[in-house]
């Protein structure tokens, strides 16, 4: 059973100050589960993981990640921007986007970061665009087919709009060597969210297998392999998370089998999870205001799909405790809900929980990922607050909720709306 970091007593001291909906998350969590993920790779002399910005792209929670080690995955001018802020400078930065403006790879480079190409052409682009090639580059992979772990198929790389064919990444290595590079990367992302021991391992091995045959055909000898993202989390209770201590040691097994015999044992392995790293670690708080009796039985909250989005675009579960009733018997039937004009703009379908009254605060878990970050403003809702749960209990403002004033902000109303500004 999940169970929330924060108590009904707490939620309502911090609803003193703060109105809900806001996002609240688990300093403590974030830095354990750094730390877990920095011990399973230890063997690994170079090993780095760079957090993906896009996850939860909050500069307090950048700052957490930074101090335990961590660079950041950046996919956009803004993202870089925000890293530079907070301090991650150099090869603490990955840059790995796509469709890129040119304008972004200038200012990626300024900061020095590493620049992780997507594409064939871009390799022609980049020159033209900088003059010359930094000293360190990456590529990034995708190996079309099928991806999948002993008989089952995770997903289908060949429809992903991302990486380089085998053929290309091969090419490509030999045009950079030529060009003058002297360090090179390899980055690749099969699967989003497996909860399997066996992503990772799976992955490298076929990685560690193309670094071998690059070796022989190029004379490029990688210096790091990024395993990217996809390592996923359990969001319904009855799901057997994965044990990054597990993943980490099945890295090393296929590492030693495949690269060490090949005079490869010098490559530093990197990953850029996101929502393993904070998913757990943020909730999304709202209170009950509203109960509907039609066909269904309905609750309506205070939040809706501009706060959390993923129920309403992917049908994903995110459980839900009402905090004060954790021990209470789930023995009704709700469709929590939002206030969009959107049918699906629905928390949980037919879930059960404890019985709910006006004021009840709920925690939807699993929200530190992927939760904030995805936010719009349909219907002309506002973003939430987030705040950030210290170690030592108390609480701090790190987004303050979007006001109307911020939502008119950007409007060419000459006066129409200014009696709101």
């Amino acid at each position: 059973m999940k169970k929330a970091y924060a108590t009904l007593e707490q939620i309502q001291k911090i609803a003193e100050t703060y109105d809900t909906p806001f996002y609240l998350y688990d300093e403590k969590g974030i830095r354990e589960n750094a730390r877990k993920v920095q011990k399973a790779f230890s063997w690994n002399n170079g090993f780095k993981e760079y957090f993906a910005v896009k996850a939860c792209p909050n500069p307090s929670i950048l700052k957490v990640l930074k101090e335990e080690g961590c660079g950041t995955d950046c996919s956009s001018l803004t993202e870089l921007q925000m890293s530079d802020a907070c301090g991650f400078s150099g090869h603490d930065i990955m840059f790995s986007s796509n469709e890129t403006p040119l304008s972004e790879y200038v200012f990626a480079d300024k900061l020095g970061g590493i620049i992780n190409l997507d594409d064939f052409t871009n390799i022609e682009e980049l020159e033209e665009t900088l003059g010359s090639f930094p000293e360190t580059m990456s590529l990034r992979y995708n190996p079309g087919g099928y991806f999948q772990i002993a008989n089952t198929i995770m997903d289908s790389p060949q429809d992903a709009k991302y990486g380089m064919t085998t053929d290309q990444i091969i090419e490509g290595f030999k045009i950079l060597k030529s060009k003058g590079v002297k360090h090179f990367g390899m980055h690749s992302f099969l699967a989003s969210n497996t909860v399997t021991n066996d992503y990772y391992p799976t992955l490298a091995k076929q990685l560690f297998e193309l670094a071998v045959r690059i070796k022989n055909e190029t004379g490029v000898e990688l210096n790091f392999i990024n395993l990217s993202g996809g390592v996923g989390i359990p969001y319904k209770p009855d799901q057997e998370g994965n044990d990054i201590e597990v993943i980490g040691a099945g890295v090393h097994k296929v590492f030693d089998e495949v690269l060490v015999p090949n005079g490869l044992g010098d490559i530093s392995i990197f990953t850029e999870m996101g929502r393993f790293m904070t998913g757990p670690y943020g909730a999304l708080i709202t209170k009950v205001i509203h109960f509907k009796h039609t066909y269904k039985e309905y609750a309506g909250v205070d939040a809706c799909a501009v706060n959390l989005m993923r129920p309403a675009m992917y049908g994903s579960y995110h459980h839900i405790t009402v905090l004060g009733k954790e021990n209470a018997p789930a023995d009704k039937v709700y469709d929590v809900v939002g206030s969009l004009c959107e049918n699906n703009d629905k928390f949980a379908i037919d879930r059960e929980l404890p019985e709910l009254e006006k004021g009840d605060y709920l925690f939807i878990h699993d929200a530190g990922a992927h939760g904030f970050a995805m936010g719009y403003n349909y219907n002309g809702k506002l973003w939430s607050a987030e705040l950030l749960l210290r170690e030592d209990g108390s609480v701090k403002l790190i987004r303050r909720a979007q006001t109307p004033q911020d939502y008119f902000a950007t409007l060419d109303i000459d006066d129409t709306m200014k009696k709101y500004l």
